[in-house]
């Protein structure tokens, strides 16, 4: 399966690393061994939006591929639409998936952020302390459906992994730190000249100080210098904060990237109303 979406494209990095990508024709099955719980690095990718009659078949597909309860309690899918076409998910929404809806935006040489911070300097990580700090950082960040025990659990397996990338030369992670203190990250990680951020997080303590667009513009810098990158990708909700941070970073909105995802705390978070 060829695909069109850069998004998607961008996000296969990291299972070509160290997963599985196993290419059934219409669909792709992505697999994370090292980290059976992250939900977007075990999925099912297909080649076009869900037809009528797929709520079913892509959920039997997902037990066969991926898994079933109680040792995979997800159920997430893509797929490969660069303009964001919905197809029928109807059937989907009702049984409580909830829709992802992002913005893939790029650059090939980003803008000095309005509002820099001067409080901050620029780095990638280098010591066991300023990995541990990341891990710390990014579970303080957290979305509201995930427990801290899970979340950090989830999250070192991920750094390990991250770590790994860094270590053959894949990409680095980047800290803004004050002192010896983490207060914001991200990752910036490639595959040939295509770099990939993730997860941007700044502490809520310093937030709305110029940090994060100090932090993305200066890891773009550092990273073009030394990987002789080309493109930025870095996907954020639509219209959202973070896409407006990286908009006026000179980031350009270049596709649209929709994916399903179900787990037990996306439906309880929902039927609790929050």
């Amino acid at each position: 399966m060829n695909l069109k979406s850069l998004g998607y494209r961008t996000d296969l990095i990291f299972p070509s690393f160290d997963g599985q990508i196993i290419d059934r024709g219409d669909y792709l099955v992505i697999r994370t061994l090292s980290n059976p719980t992250f939900y977007w690095g075990n999925f099912l990718l297909f080649a076009g939006p869900p037809a009528a009659g797929d709520f079913n078949r892509w959920r039997k597909l997902f037990a066969t591929e991926i898994g079933t309860p109680p040792e995979t309690e997800h159920q997430v899918f893509g797929w490969d639409s660069p303009v964001g076409d919905l197809g029928v998910i109807q059937p989907f929404l009702e049984a409580g998936f909830h829709l992802n809806s992002d913005v893939v935006m790029t650059s090939s040489d980003p803008n000095e952020p309005p509002y820099p911070s001067s409080q901050v300097s620029i780095r990638a990580l280098q010591s066991d302390a300023d990995w541990q700090q990341a891990v710390e950082l990014q579970v303080v960040c957290r979305e509201a459906e995930f427990t801290e025990g899970e979340y950090r659990e989830f999250r070192q397996q991920e750094m390990a992994r991250y770590r790994e990338m860094t270590s053959s030369s894949r990409g680095d992670w980047y800290g803004a730190f004050i002192g010896s203190q983490l207060v914001s990250d991200l990752g910036l990680f490639h595959q040939s000249s295509i770099s990939r951020y993730q997860s941007v997080e700044t502490h809520p303590d310093f937030r709305r100080q110029g940090i994060a667009g100090t932090l993305v513009y200066e890891s773009a810098r550092q990273s073009i210098a030394k990987y002789s990158i080309h493109t930025l990708v870095i996907v954020a909700e639509e219209v959202s904060n973070a896409a407006r941070l990286y908009g006026s970073l000179g980031f350009q909105p270049t596709e649209k990237q929709v994916g399903l995802e179900w787990w037990p705390q996306i439906a309880v978070h929902s039927d609790t109303g929050s």
